[in-house]
């Protein structure tokens, strides 16, 4: 159930507070009633910044300058707004990374005629000498105020609106190419955010449903929102494609709440939002309006293979959902225990059961469901005894922030502990974790102290990630948020 740790993209959300910036007033069009700032009050307006006296040899802040590289030319060359960022946040963007922090930003220029940046605005992009640095989409309300879209201006609303058309085509051909190679699957993440260099668009298809999140100001607006339907339409042909949003991203992005009704379908008078998909020859349910979260286990879909692959005997799936893992373990286990804390998650985990009882060994019969807390199953199991072959620690993201790494570094030893525990001899450990706060490195150490406090010695096998349709960018580790290790217990 890792999908949307992305979230390492999402979880860059946090909500905004007031942060104290070095303000430096830059003229815009040289015309001081121009110039909007930020402040630790939020955005001034032309007549509040009337107050500011502004140094005029600041004028040449956007002229060429000698040391070469990318300039905007003179103050009057540019009509859109403008965002002059710090020193820090420039080396960011040139070392590859897309996203500028508010507390980065150190002023913000209307356009001309404009009082203040719109939500979700197109905006330029420089360094405090008038470097610029791109395009970006600019939000009012996150943390992350740029979402860099482009290393180089973006002239026109219709060219920014080509560029995506460019992107999208090319990201759902790279997932049409994959696809090709598997005959038993037909979901997978179309789009994949910032990875996909398209920020703030998530798309997954379950078999004949597209289904669409548009996750930030400058994303969530009618003429993006037609052009991913309309790429959609011409590339993938799904019955429906209906857009879904995450509750806790619109709150903090201060979204709208968009419409329920299908964007399109091939009818309109009985359209499908419901259906079965395929993930690696087995079948499970998706239904667009039951409020399961998009993505739901397809960052996994490699996983579950390498699991089955290794897993034997007597098998456990915690925080297993829907039965990602256990109904792929249920090929080879002849018997697995899937315990989640959701009752609603358990319910369809029974229903994806029945789709695949002539595809598990005995029908199934050896499969069965437990609602209960992971931590609190683990730990009276592990004080009673119990023993497993094969364990599957599949937790949802236990650091939503920096801040809250430390604590999740205790929550995945805890876990990690009792399992090895239980764990009989060759037993089987896939020990998974998708918060991007807590890298791989700092993860393979507290998997490694939990066998060490278990008196086990435990033999790696596999470090792995997210399924290919989720691809990781070096540059940006937010995309690298899912870790896998599988180890042997020795």
């Amino acid at each position: 159930m890792c999908e949307d740790g992305l979230l390492g993209l999402k979880e860059g959300l946090i909500p905004l507070r007031a942060v104290p910036l070095r303000l430096k007033p830059v003229p815009f069009n040289n015309e001081l009633n121009q110039t909007l700032l930020i402040s630790t009050k939020g955005i001034m307006t032309k007549k509040q910044s009337k107050s500011h006296e502004v140094d005029r040899s600041s004028e040449n802040i956007l002229h060429t300058e000698a040391n070469g590289g990318r300039e905007i030319e003179e103050s009057g060359s540019t009509s859109g707004p403008l965002a002059v960022i710090s020193r820090r946040a420039a080396d960011r963007l040139q070392a590859g990374h897309p996203w500028v922090y508010q507390s980065d930003v150190e002023s913000v220029i209307a356009a001309s005629e404009e009082e203040s940046v719109a939500a979700g605005s197109l905006i330029t992009v420089t360094d405090s000498r008038g470097m610029l640095l791109g395009t970006a989409l600019f939000s009012d309300s996150s943390q992350i105020t740029l979402r860099l879209m482009s290393r180089d201006a973006i002239a026109s609303r219709s060219d920014f609106l080509q560029l995506l058309r460019r992107r999208l085509r090319r990201a759902l051909q790279m997932r049409q190419d994959g696809m090709r190679l598997l005959q038993d699957t037909n979901a997978c993440r179309l789009v994949f955010g910032e990875a996909d260099e398209l920020p703030g668009i998530v798309v997954d298809r379950y078999g004949e449903l597209v289904i669409l999140q548009l996750l930030t100001q400058g994303t969530h607006v009618d003429d993006v929102r037609n052009v991913v339907v309309e790429v959609a339409r011409e590339m993938i042909a799904p019955e429906t494609i209906l857009e879904r949003p995450d509750a806790r991203i619109r709150e903090l992005e201060q979204l709208s709440m968009p419409s329920m009704e299908p964007l399109y379908s091939k009818d309109f008078h009985a359209p499908k939002l419901a259906t079965i998909f395929e993930l690696n020859g087995l079948r499970f349910h998706f239904d667009a309006n039951a409020g399961q979260k998009t993505g739901a286990f397809l960052d996994q879909r490699e996983n579950y293979v390498a699991a089955a692959l290794h897993g034997h005997g007597r098998a456990l799936d915690v925080c297993t959902y829907q039965g990602g893992f256990a109904l792929h373990l249920a090929r080879q286990c002849p018997q697995v225990t899937g315990v989640d804390v959701s009752r609603a998650a358990l319910e369809v985990a029974e229903q994806n059961l029945d789709e695949n009882r002539d595809r598990v060994l005995d029908h199934g019969r050896g499969v069965e469901w437990i609602e209960a807390s992971a931590f609190d199953l683990l730990r009276d199991w592990s004080d009673t005894g119990e023993e497993f072959d094969t364990i599957v620690l599949d937790p949802p993201a236990f650091a939503k922030s920096k801040r809250a790494a430390e604590g999740a570094l205790r929550g995945y030893k805890e876990m990690n502990l009792r399992a090895f525990k239980m764990l009989r001899p060759s037993g089987i450990l896939v020990t998974c974790s998708c918060s991007h706060h807590v890298p791989l490195a700092d993860f393979h150490a507290v998997v490694a102290a939990a066998a060490s406090d278990a008196g086990k010695r435990v033999r790696l096998l596999e470090t792995r990630g997210a399924a290919f349709d989720h691809p990781a960018i070096l540059t940006i580790p937010e995309t690298q948020y899912l870790k896998c290790l599988i180890c042997q217990v020795e």
